[in-house]
């Protein structure tokens, strides 16, 4: 973390502080996606109001969505436990982004 981001003059409390706004800008847009997403599904009549509240996954839905949450779980663990300035991208992504240039 460059010092210039270490707002709270503890690295440890900063990199804390990330996290939750991480975590409270992800909650923010996807509960505002996922809401008008049931929205326009309702008014297109694909659903009825109320109905996706009775979703229950089928086995396959459920491993994808136990991958999806342990992927993003790791994610997060990463802003607490990598270091390095803020503006740098996480080591995987930029690992994503050297292989896809390399081809």
């Amino acid at each position: 973390m460059a010092d210039e981001f270490d707002y709270l003059g503890d690295r440890r409390i900063s990199k804390l502080l990330d996290l939750v706004l991480q975590l409270a800008t992800e909650v923010h847009v996807g509960r505002q996606r996922t809401r008008a997403l049931e929205q326009l599904l309702v008014r297109s009549g694909t659903l009825t109001a109320g109905e996706l509240d009775g979703f229950r996954a089928t086995a396959d839905e459920a491993d994808t969505l136990d991958r999806e949450r342990d992927a993003y779980t790791r994610r997060l663990v990463r802003i607490i436990t990598e270091s390095g300035p803020a503006e740098h991208p996480l080591r995987e992504q930029w690992e994503d982004a050297l292989a896809t240039k390399a081809g």
